[in-house]
C-alpha cells in the first residue's frame, strides 16, 4: 500500500474512532482494506476511549458505540483469561501497553506511526482544553426598540400651536343669517406665522355629505372683501365639540372676520353667503 492511501486510512480510522463514519466514507476505507484495518481501528478506539476519559467524572458516559466495544472485548478477554483484575479507568500506562499490543505487526511504518502519536496528542490537547473552557456566552441580540409616534388628534394640536405659538389671532363664533342656527358657539385660533389655525364650535348641526357642505371663509386685510380666502370646506357628523384644521388656500397675513357658509357638496370659489351659519370677528392678537 502506498504512503498516501496508509495516510487516507489512517485519517479514516481515527475519525472513526472519534466520530464515525458515513456510508461514503465507510465504502471508501473498505476499498482501502488489506485486512488489517479493523485491528488498527481497534488500537485507536481504545486510545480515543482512554483519551476521552482523562479528567472524566464518574457521572460522565462514554460514547455508546464506546462503551458498547468495550464491553463486549471485555466479555471476550475475561471468558479467555486474557487479562487480570486492573483500576478503572486504565492509566496512561495501561493504555500505551493496550495499544502497542494491539499494534503489534501492524501495516503501518514508523512514520505512520509517528503521525499516529501526532493525531492522539492533538485529539487529548482538543478534550483536554474543551473540558477546561467554560462553555461559550449566547449573545442575546435585542430588536430595536420603535417607538410608535403618537398620532394628534385635531382638538391636541389646537392646543399644542396654542401653547407653542406666542402670537395668535383669536375670535369668538356667533350666529349667522340661518334662523335655525342660533346656539352655535366656539371660537378660532390662526397663526400668520405658520399659516395655520383652527376652528372649534358647538351647534352646529350634522350634515348630509350628498347634499350640501359647510365652507370656511378668512376676510383678511390684504384681500378684496368680496373675494374672501376659501378656507376650506368640512362636514359634520354627530353633535358635541367639533375642531377642524383650517385649510387656506391663499396665504393669509391679517385675519379681520371668519365665516361659515353652507354650500353645495365640493363647495364654491366664490359664495353667495345666501346662507351664513356663523360669524367670527378677530380679537386683536395676543401676545
Amino acid at each position: 500500500m502506498s504512503e498516501e492511501n496508509q495516510e487516507l486510512m489512517f485519517d479514516l480510522l481515527t475519525k472513526k474512532a472519534v466520530y464515525g463514519l458515513d456510508d461514503a466514507e465507510q465504502r471508501e476505507l473498505d476499498n482501502l482494506d488489506t485486512g488489517l484495518a479493523e485491528s488498527e481501528f481497534r488500537s485507536l478506539e481504545i486510545t480515543a476511549a482512554a483519551i476521552s476519559m482523562v479528567g472524566m467524572s464518574p457521572e460522565e458516559q462514554l460514547p455508546s458505540h464506546l462503551q458498547a466495544r468495550i464491553l463486549h472485548d471485555a466479555e471476550r478477554f475475561i471468558a479467555n483469561g486474557e487479562v487480570e483484575a486492573a483500576p478503572w479507568p486504565p492509566s496512561t500506562v495501561a493504555t500505551r501497553e493496550i495499544v502497542a499490543e494491539q499494534s503489534s505487526g501492524s501495516f503501518f511504518s514508523w512514520f505512520g506511526w509517528l503521525a499516529a502519536a501526532a493525531a492522539c496528542i492533538a485529539l487529548a490537547a482538543n478534550i483536554w482544553f474543551t473540558r477546561l473552557q467554560p462553555p461559550p456566552e449566547i449573545a442575546v441580540i435585542q430588536p430595536p426598540v420603535v417607538e410608535t409616534p403618537q398620532i394628534l388628534t385635531p382638538a391636541q394640536m389646537r392646543d399644542e400651536m396654542i401653547r407653542s405659538t406666542p402670537a395668535l389671532i383669536k375670535a369668538n363664533w356667533a350666529a349667522g343669517n340661518v334662523k335655525e342656527l342660533k346656539q352655535i358657539s366656539g371660537d378660532v385660533v390662526w397663526s400668520d406665522e405658520k399659516q395655520a389655525g383652527y376652528i372649534r364650535f358647538r351647534g352646529l348641526p350634522a350634515n348630509d355629505g350628498r347634499k350640501e357642505t359647510y365652507q370656511l371663509w378668512i376676510f383678511d386685510k390684504t384681500q378684496d372683501k368680496a373675494t374672501p380666502i376659501d378656507g376650506g370646506t368640512f362636514d359634520v357628523a354627530g353633535e358635541g365639540e367639533v375642531v377642524i384644521p383650517i385649510n387656506a388656500k391663499l396665504k393669509a397675513e391679517g385675519p379681520e372676520m371668519f365665516a361659515i357658509t353652507i354650500e353645495k357638496p365640493g363647495g364654491v370659489v366664490v359664495s353667495k353667503r345666501e346662507k351664513i351659519a356663523a360669524l367670527a370677528k378677530a380679537e386683536t392678537p395676543s401676545v
